[in-house]
């Protein structure tokens, strides 16, 4: 009847005798013992079997018991490696404890310091299996507690997002119970004036919904950019053509001052186009809301072709912001246009930008005006 085992161990001698005598004592300890010669033979038997206890003797021709200590030690630190000296051999012991050897046993060898000696290093294996266990869960918990900060984080993001809509929406509602307030006195009192003042009231809020809805929506898609090759300048042109109308009607001056050394680069057309438009309304914005007493503000769009990439600038002669807006311009909901704005539209701009790899800043005194300056670095090509 075949014996079962159930640890398995290496003996690594040159010397047959003692290789028979132990391989049979830890035969009848229950060890399955897998005997060598000498070191390369026990590397050999050491890969294919993967024993958890190699016992070697310190001195062999050939590879030495420190020698193969090392390699073992190299391929496989968790096994355990105990030593057969001499009496002479101390130094060569103490050699074997500095390359992490778990002990060493002097010839001959006794049953009970043998079995000392296998005792210490099952218990070595079984502190370090624990110890590898323990190290496991706590990267398992680390792990689960940061994915629920990470929740945490995201559900407090949403929390901020819900609020501050609520807010908006507030704010919108507020102003067409207003304008349906002056609709309905201007029907009892049969008064064009008020029906037409009203009128303007709700149309301007719905107008509010439909650009709060298309700013969540755009906020909320996955953006990536786009990259075409085009003249840096255009979108700048194009910003200034849409503009221009309400320019006029307000009485605001609109100038345009493109480089005229800029190349053909591959940039985002549709998301620079998106940024500067969204510079220049607001700059709008700010000088309609400010009381001129010569007539009316001045917005500049200038475009800067520089060695690393393109600088876009927008600057108004408005109203221009205190700290505190300042300290919150690039916030979510977050709007200096009383009932105009939606708070999401500088957000969105610095979104994008720091999708482009680029950056944003902006200069602002009160009653003087701000200075928004777009910093978008060149694309290579591919």
């Amino acid at each position: 009847m075949a014996k079962t085992f159930l640890k398995r161990l290496l003996l690594v001698d040159d010397e047959e005798g003692i290789r028979t005598v132990l391989g049979i004592a830890l035969e009848d300890r229950g060890y399955e013992v897998f005997l060598a010669a000498n070191g390369e033979q026990a590397l050999e038997l050491f890969r294919r079997h993967d024993p958890a206890i190699v016992l070697t003797d310190i001195k062999m021709p050939g590879m030495d018991g420190i020698e193969l200590l090392q390699r073992i030690k190299n391929e496989r630190p968790e096994t355990e490696v105990i030593v057969f000296t001499g009496h002479g051999d101390m130094e060569l012991a103490i050699r074997s404890l500095k390359y992490d050897a778990t002990d060493f046993i002097t010839k001959p060898v006794g049953d009970e310091v043998l079995e000392v000696a296998l005792d210490r290093a099952w218990e070595k294996i079984r502190l370090k299996s624990q110890l590898r266990e323990h190290t496991q869960e706590l990267e398992r918990l680390v792990e689960e507690k940061t994915r629920q900060l990470i929740e945490a984080e995201r559900m407090a993001a949403v929390g901020q997002t819900v609020a501050g809509l609520a807010h908006a929406i507030k704010n919108i509602t507020g102003g067409c119970g207003g304008g349906i307030y002056v609709l309905e006195k201007g029907l009892e009192l049969d008064n064009q004036e008020y029906l037409h003042k009203g009128l303007q009231m709700v149309k301007g809020n719905v107008n509010r919904i439909k650009a709060l809805s298309m700013d969540l929506l755009n906020f909320a898609k996955p953006w990536k950019p786009h990259y075409t090759t085009c003249d840096p300048n255009l979108p700048c042109r194009e910003v200034a053509e849409l503009t221009a109308s309400r320019c006029s009607e307000c009485g605001v001056k609109l100038e345009l001052e493109p480089d005229p050394d800029a190349q053909p680069c591959l940039m985002d057309y549709e998301s620079v186009h998106r940024c500067l438009l969204d510079l220049v309304t607001n700059a709008l914005d700010a000088c309609t809301e400010k009381d001129f007493t010569d007539g009316g503000g001045s917005i500049v769009i200038r475009s800067m072709y520089e060695a690393d990439g393109i600088q876009y600038q927008v600057e108004d002669s408005g109203k221009g912001m205190d700290a505190d807006t300042q300290a919150q311009v690039f916030k979510g909901f977050f709007t200096t246009k009383g009932s105009k704005g939606t708070g999401l539209g500088l957000m969105m701009t610095r979104r994008i930008v720091d999708g482009l790899g680029g950056t944003i800043e902006f200069e602002s005194k009160p009653g003087k005006g701000t200075l928004f300056t777009m910093r978008i670095p060149f694309q290579a090509q591919d």
